[in-house]
Formats: structure tokens, sequence, C-alpha cells
């Protein structure tokens, strides 16, 4: 079993990309929660694998955390979900956002998901409901890891980790954001301050001034 890989990138196109490693070339497909982290081409990286092999095809996919790599091998063990669906999971929302949504039985957030239905979202619910690990030992828990209190911040959180955010980054900009929405409420200023929009509004306006 191959379990990571570490060389120079050649290629990268979602999902696609292509790691040089001693000479050879490894096609790898990835999430966009990883592509997000990947070097220019032509740059050295290291990623962490997992092979699926068909009757058609072996399949490697790479990730840029243990993190991702974890719950992708858990998404693969729920019925009904194979391979692209657990890309698309990955590649929609973090591994904390998830896990947010399942914990929260939030099936209406999980379906915005391209290929992820209703019958899966409750399915994904029901079935990775226990392996999942306790919050306080997911790794970045004791780091400021996000744990969104409600579907607006976890499409926040997803929505500033697609522009480029750290995960820390983002979860930290968005503690300020919630923290300038309540006191907004609060004084009657703002409208709907707790909204996605509002938010990610907030978040990226503390990140100028920051």
């Amino acid at each position: 079993m191959i379990g990571s890989l570490a060389g120079v990138l050649t290629f990268k196109s979602p999902p696609h990309l292509l790691l040089e490693v001693a000479g050879v070339g490894y096609e790898l497909e990835a999430p966009m929660s990883t592509f997000y982290e990947l070097p220019a081409v032509g740059q050295r990286t290291q990623l962490l694998t997992h092979l699926v092999i068909r009757e058609d095809a072996h399949i490697l996919f790479g990730f840029a955390t243990l993190e991702e790599r974890a719950l992708f091998r858990n998404l693969l063990k729920v019925s009904g979900v194979g391979p692209r669906i657990a890309l698309a999971i990955l590649s929609g929302m973090t591994a904390p956002a998830f896990v947010h949504c399942v914990r929260t039985q939030s099936a209406a957030a999980l379906t915005r998901i391209p290929g992820v239905g209703r019958k899966i979202a409750e399915r994904l619910i029901i079935e990775m409901r226990d392996r999942i690990e306790p919050a306080d030992s997911m790794p970045g828990a004791g780091a400021g890891a996000l744990a969104p209190r409600s579907d607006a911040e976890a499409e926040a959180y997803s929505a500033l980790v697609a522009l480029g955010y750290k995960p820390v980054e983002a979860t930290q900009l968005l503690k300020a954001a919630a923290g300038g929405a309540h006191d907004a409420a609060i004084t009657g200023a703002g409208g709907s301050g707790g909204s996605t929009e509002e938010l990610i509004r907030r978040a990226l306006q503390g990140a100028v001034r920051g």
C-alpha cells in the first residue's frame, strides 16, 4: 500500500494532479481542500495517499492532511458512497464542517454538495455518527479548530478556505465576525447579521483591517 508520496508537482487541474517521484510520475486525484494547499507547479510537495482498486483501474487519491484522508476512508465505508462522492464531500466542505453537519444532523447542508441527495445525506448522518472522533480529540481541536454553531458559520468557513485562507486563519476571522454580528444584532444594526453573506463580509473586512 502506498501511504504517501513526496516529489515535484508537475501538473495540477482539479481534481487531477501529477507528482514526479524519483523519475516516476504518479497520477492522483485530490479534493479541493487539498488543492488549496498545493504549491505552484515545479515545486516540491508531499501528500498522504489512498489507493482504490477497481476491476478496470487503480486510482490513487492524495490528501494534504491526516484528517482529510481519515474522513475519506470513513466515507467509503458508508453504504452508497464511493470515491467520487467522498471526493465531492471533501471538495464541498472542510472536514470540521462535515463533522458539524453530522453532529447537528444537518442533511440540508449536505445536500448542497453535488451528487449528495437527501437519502445519501441521511445515510451519512446515521452511519458516520459513530465514526467521527469526539470534538476534543480531533486534530487541531486545541488550537482553535472551528466548531460552527450554525449552517451559516459552516458555509462561511468553507467559503473563506475556498478563498485561500488557512483553516486557523478562517477560524479566527469567523470568531471575530460572529462577535461583530452578535453586537450588531444587539444594537439593531446590520440587519441579518448572522447570515452566511454577512459573516463572510465581516470576516473579509476584519482581514483587511488586520
